[in-house]
């Protein structure tokens, strides 16, 4: 169900259940979470997160579920939200290559992925009412953030899907491309990444989380710039970069 591969100082985590359009039960969250713990522990550089078929991943798998005795907290809360969180504090750059279905807990996934290219067929969007259910995975901040509350509850109480061109027009993610392009753009972003400085790839990844979370005004935020570019300036790449620039050729980092 999830396949981990490491070449080059790159994981490839990928859902290999095209069957049923990757959608993930409590088995494949924990096979998840250990592929980034031990991707985590390899100390890969960057790490690239696709689905297998036709889609990224439709969401929950709820084929053998009776909603009278489902532990939708046990689900959601024990073991989907711990994930998702694992996957936005992933210690080095993260990519994902989406396409097809991306709903429920796959767009999840998305979400706490920092980089996302989109294939044009991509359908994001909320389809729960067709179930009698709600946005879950970070759906509701996502498109309250990008699209404002009109169009969110749009959305919702439509069920339409965007398409991966309206998702990007929108800035819910990164990049756009055809189908067949999709996955190659997405590792070649992956690998340039991990031959780049990662720790200061990490620091502005850190950065970025906490101007979000805790809203951070514009002074804040560049007292935390400083902070971390003080920091930096003890890392090998560091005085890599200056080096480099002032020696005038291309320069090689390793990741510290």
């Amino acid at each position: 169900m999830i396949d981990l591969r490491i070449a080059d100082d790159v994981a490839h985590v990928t859902l290999r259940a095209p069957e049923r359009l990757n959608a993930l039960d409590e088995q494949a969250l924990h096979g998840l979470d250990a592929a980034y713990a031990e991707a985590e522990t390899a100390g890969v550089r960057a790490l690239v997160l696709s689905g297998e078929g036709r889609a990224f991943c439709a969401g929950r798998d709820i084929s053998g579920v009776d909603p009278r005795d489902d532990d939708v907290i046990g689900y959601l809360g024990g073991l989907v939200a711990p994930l998702l969180q694992r996957m936005s504090r992933f210690p080095a750059p993260t990519f994902a290559a989406a396409h097809g279905a991306c709903l429920g807990v796959g767009l999840g996934l998305l979400i706490a992925t920092d980089v996302v290219y989109v294939a044009e067929s991509a359908k994001i969007g909320s389809p729960f009412a067709a179930l009698g259910a709600t946005l879950d995975s970070g759906g509701h901040a996502l498109f309250l953030d990008r699209l404002g509350a009109h169009r969110t509850l749009d959305l919702i109480y439509t069920g339409r899907l965007m398409t991966g061109v309206e998702a990007v027009t929108a800035g819910l993610f990164s990049r756009v491309l055809s189908d067949e392009e999709v996955h190659e753009a997405t590792t070649d972003a992956a690998a340039t990444a991990a031959l780049g400085p990662t720790a200061a790839f990490v620091a502005s990844k850190r950065l970025v989380a906490r101007i979000r979370d805790e809203r951070l005004a514009l002074w804040e935020s560049v007292e935390l710039e400083s902070a971390a570019q003080a920091e930096l300036g003890d890392t090998d790449d560091y005085r890599e970069g200056f080096a480099a620039f002032q020696q005038k050729r291309k320069p090689r980092f390793r990741g510290r």
